[in-house]
C-alpha cells in the first residue's frame, strides 16, 4: 500500500499563497489519479483539484484560477499551488490516490487564511 503525506499547511493572510505537497511511498503511477480535497470546519469534505496518470487536471469552481494541482513524477510528490488565497479556503486539505478497489489517503494538513 503506498503512503501519502501532506505538507506545507500552515497559517496564511488572506491574499497570500501556499504550496501543499504530498509525497507518496511509492510511485504516483500505481494512482490512476491523484486528488486534492478539503473539509473546511463543520462542513462536509469537497474535492478541490485532480490530475490524471497523463497530466489532466480539473478545479472545482471556487479555486479555478487560483490554484494549481501539479506533479514531479520522478520525486513521487503532487503539488497544490494556492494563491490569492481567501479566509474561505480555511480546511484541513487531504490529498488521496485513486486506484481501483484500494484509494490511498493521506492524513491532511491544516490550511488557516487570517482575514
Amino acid at each position: 500500500q503506498v503512503q501519502l503525506v501532506e505538507s506545507g499547511g500552515g497559517l496564511v493572510q488572506a491574499g497570500g499563497s501556499l504550496r501543499l505537497s504530498c509525497a507518496a511511498s511509492g510511485s504516483i503511477f500505481s494512482f490512476y489519479a491523484m486528488a486534492w480535497h478539503r473539509q473546511p470546519p463543520g462542513k462536509q469534505r469537497e474535492l478541490v483539484a485532480t490530475i490524471s496518470s497523463g497530466g489532466t487536471t480539473n478545479y472545482a469552481r471556487s479555486v479555478k484560477g487560483r490554484f494549481t494541482i501539479s506533479s514531479d513524477n520522478a520525486k513521487n510528490i503532487v503539488y497544490l499551488q494556492m494563491n490569492s488565497l481567501k479566509p474561505e479556503d480555511t480546511a484541513v486539505y487531504s490529498c488521496q490516490g485513486l486506484r481501483s478497489g484500494s484509494d490511498s489517503w493521506g492524513q491532511g494538513t491544516q490550511v488557516t487564511v487570517s482575514s
